[in-house]
């Protein structure tokens, strides 16, 4: 398959009337499938009405069936046309935080989604993205949007269109490359079909935020152990990993520095995930650093092209760096143990 890409400015005025656009909603009207830029990370979208274009996301992905996507609207109003029983907390987070990186689960309209989408479960996960592109989009499509992230299942989320290209050119329709995203993880995912609002997935928006505007929020218990079977798209299996194991180290870096000198001793071509406040302190075959530990959002935003940048390298290991699990950082936290596969070393 030959991959049309479109180049689109985001900050073009009437961007629903431009050619790009309608080209690439015209192919999510023919159940063709779509990656473009949201405000997290880039997704691969397909019509989420469709068994045909939802089978399609899976297979570009490499994604197992029994994982369900996120549908995307335009609109507060299209809440209606995918789900039921709306809360009134799930009203007050919408009205809060859409549109943005916030992601609600709800009952779904029967007979109405893809079976595909939803992986068979009652509840459908849906959000409103903040991002012009995206948006006229899907509006222009007149469709809700099916959309995980547009990267083969695995490896690290993309943030910017080249890292689309690189997993997925030659086995998707289409690319638009929008630019680089801004937050740089995925959507906060938020269970609202119960009395207590869950977070089965930290992202753009903290839970204290969200706390801010409906009282208690839950965790999920499977982000705190691993044996738990998570419930939220995108985090049943392995995630967000380069092709180097990562470890997580816990301790000073003086402790860290001794794991790397004493694996490059042994042969071994050492990567470090670090900050900028570290960058000069270690001596190792590649460091890179992600943002910075004064602005943990900085992290957020660098965190997978990071991930990424290190499959440039022949590193054969990754030790990274931790940070505080609160505000953002649990967010962080929650996509670095992943793609360490839960591997950690402690300073005793």
């Amino acid at each position: 398959m030959q991959t049309k890409y479109w180049h689109v400015d985001k900050v073009v005025d009437s961007l629903a009337t431009y050619p790009q656009i309608e080209e690439a909603a015209d192919f999510l009207r023919q159940d063709e499938v779509v990656a473009f830029p949201t405000e997290t990370v880039y997704g691969l979208g397909g019509n989420a009405l469709s068994n045909e274009a939802a089978t399609k996301i899976f297979a570009a992905k490499g994604r197992p069936a029994d994982n369900p996507l996120i549908v995307h609207i335009a609109s507060k109003q299209q809440v209606a046309d995918v789900a039921i029983n709306i809360s009134k907390t799930a009203e007050q987070l919408m009205e809060a935080f859409w549109p943005g990186p916030l992601t609600v689960i709800l009952e779904k309209q029967p007979n109405r989604l893809s079976e595909v989408v939803t992986a068979g479960l009652e509840t459908v996960a849906v959000r409103m993205p903040d991002h012009p592109v995206a948006l006229a989009v899907i509006e222009k499509a007149g469709l809700p949007i099916a959309a995980p992230s547009a990267n083969r299942s695995g490896k690290p989320s993309p943030t910017s269109a080249k890292h689309v290209q690189d997993d997925l050119d030659g086995i998707i329709a289409g690319i638009i490359d929008g630019g680089e995203t801004g937050i740089g993880v995925e959507s906060t995912v938020v269970d609202c079909t119960g009395d207590i609002p869950i977070i089965l997935r930290p992202g753009g928006i903290t839970k204290e935020e969200i706390e801010a505007v409906v009282g208690e929020a839950a965790i999920d218990a499977a982000l705190k152990d691993a044996k738990q079977q998570p419930k939220s798209p995108g985090m049943k299996y392995k995630h967000y990993a380069p092709e180097a194991p990562v470890y997580l180290l816990e301790g000073s870096r003086e402790w860290i520095q001794s794991h790397v000198s004493e694996q490059r001793q042994q042969g071994k071509k050492v990567g470090v995930l670090t900050t900028e406040e570290n960058l000069s302190f270690y001596d190792a075959d590649v460091i890179l650093p992600c943002g910075s530990r004064q602005d943990l959002r900085t992290v957020a935003h660098s965190l997978y092209d990071v991930l990424r940048a290190f499959n440039e390298t022949d590193v054969d290991i990754i030790y990274s760096e931790t940070f505080p699990a609160a505000g953002v950082g649990l967010a962080i936290m929650n996509r670095l143990e992943k793609a360490a596969a839960h591997r950690w070393l402690y300073e005793k």
